[in-house]
């Protein structure tokens, strides 16, 4: 049964409370709740620790990355529901300034697909970013900021790297500003899985989403690594986090800021790793070098007479300890040169020599714009037999939109990711170059029009210019 007290009742009680509150509601402590004196008997304070120095200077080098895409959504279930609104989405990383002049390193997945790319400094400051070039084989990104005078991170020689020593990660972890962690380089070299020139750093250092792109600090203050990945079962940090060695890192940055893309040596061999059996197998005194699977028609390896079944032990004089060591030794030969390759072949030791040419790279994503004239908001890619196929798409000619930049031009004329632009002002487009050109001719506020194909029909669209 519910009980109620009455207001007679309520008023007692609350006098007898105001009465004994003063009797036992606090007790005054004897002694103080806490101390401050001091634990040692030094008359200064300690000398700080050489990473809180080395925080307090790098981390106003440190920037945070937001980009906004546009889904494109799944085309196979656009066919059927057409005409869907497309989700504008967000995403967040770090970055690290090397030059003054605001040229700031990043990873690739960062910026991949991004419409709008917005840099906030240190100090507060949101800067547009421009997307100089990017390379998804190494997870590279190198961006532009219109600012001068900014503080930088050094590059390091991570060849010098050695297990066990510690090193520092300063980056944006789930959009926390300049957060810092410290650990050890786990292991040098690591093969995951994430591209054809893997030669990661590993370390304990926390890292978790949103810290990509952020430097990896030895104790001397340089960037010896970008932190890329995580290996996580839930998500978040375990201590297993992976970092691009900036030796790899710094021939890609070279070419990115000089012509935006990555220019790569080019062997035509397909190989394998030599196991512990293959090594007695084929009669070689240790599981080092790489074993030559296939030999592709045309290429180099062919010219130089590689055959399957050789094993390359050494490059250009160095020795091969691992297999994939060889893709990255090739990719970074200049274009022309020819190397010495060491090859065992039935229980002897061949010497052959190799030009190296160059690697057919696919057309590189760019943003649509003409000289001297803003962009129409537009990230195009060639479309290629191969990008066909991979996509569905029913044509296998023109320029595929991956991106659209919102509140840009395009945008606003209906332009949508997925189109495929055949023509332009009735003149036929079928590579990112077409397109550059004829909008290099178009009068200045003038209309652009395009011809598309989209979910299998055909149509116009008048852009602004």
């Amino acid at each position: 049964m519910t009980r109620w007290i009455s207001g007679a009742t309520a008023l007692a009680l609350a006098v007898a409370l105001v009465a004994v509150i003063p009797r036992f509601g606090f007790t005054k402590p004897e002694a103080p709740l806490w101390i401050d004196r001091p634990v040692t008997s030094g008359t200064s304070a300690p000398a700080a620790s050489p990473w809180v120095e080395l925080a307090r200077a790098l981390k106003p080098a440190v920037v945070n990355i937001s980009t906004k895409r546009v889904d494109a959504g799944n085309q196979f279930f656009d066919q059927f529901f057409g005409g869907r609104p497309r989700r504008m989405v967000r995403s967040l990383g770090s970055g690290f300034v090397i030059n003054p002049a605001g040229f700031i390193v990043t990873n690739n997945h960062v910026v991949d697909g991004a419409t709008e790319i917005k840099v906030t400094l240190a100090d507060g400051r949101e800067l547009p970013g421009r997307l100089l070039g990017r390379d998804p084989k190494t997870d590279i990104a190198l961006l532009k900021v219109e600012a001068t005078g900014l503080p930088v991170i050094p590059l390091g020689d991570s060849a010098r790297l050695q297990v066990g020593e510690p090193v520092m990660a300063i980056g944006n972890p789930f959009g926390l500003e300049q957060t810092v962690t410290t650990g050890i380089v786990s292991a040098t070299g690591r093969v995951i899985g994430e591209g054809p020139y893997d030669d990661f750093i590993q370390t304990d250092a926390s890292i978790n989403p949103g810290n990509s792109g952020g430097p990896l600090i030895n104790a001397q203050g340089q960037a010896v690594g970008i932190n890329a990945a995580i290996f996580s079962r839930s998500g978040g940090s375990v201590g297993i986090g992976f970092a691009i060695p900036t030796n790899l890192a710094k021939p890609v940055l070279t070419q990115l800021a000089a012509a935006g893309h990555v220019v790569r040596g080019y062997l035509g061999v397909t190989i394998q790793r030599v196991t512990a059996d293959l090594a007695k197998s084929f009669g070689l005194p240790g599981a080092h070098g790489a074993l030559v699977a296939s030999v592709a028609e045309g290429g180099p390896a062919k010219a130089a007479g590689l055959r399957p079944g050789d094993v390359i032990v050494e490059y250009d004089g160095r020795r091969l300890e691992r297999s994939d060591e060889l893709p990255r030794l090739v990719a970074e030969t200049p274009l022309g040169r020819e190397v010495p390759l060491t090859v065992a072949r039935d229980g002897k030791t061949l010497t052959l020599r190799a030009t190296i040419a160059k690697l057919a790279e696919p057309q590189e994503q760019r943003t649509a714009q003409t000289a001297g004239r803003s962009a129409l908001g537009l990230a195009v890619q060639t479309v290629t037999p191969q990008l066909a196929e991979e996509l569905g798409l029913p044509v296998r000619a023109g320029v595929l939109v991956s991106g659209v930049e919102d509140g840009s031009p395009a945008a606003g004329a209906g332009v949508q990711p997925g189109d495929v632009i055949t023509e332009l002002d009735r003149k036929p487009v079928k590579s990112v170059d077409d397109l550059e050109r004829e909008l290099a001719r178009v009068r200045s506020g003038a209309p652009v029009l395009f011809f598309v194909h989209r979910n299998g029909g055909d149509l116009y669209i008048a852009v602004e210019s």
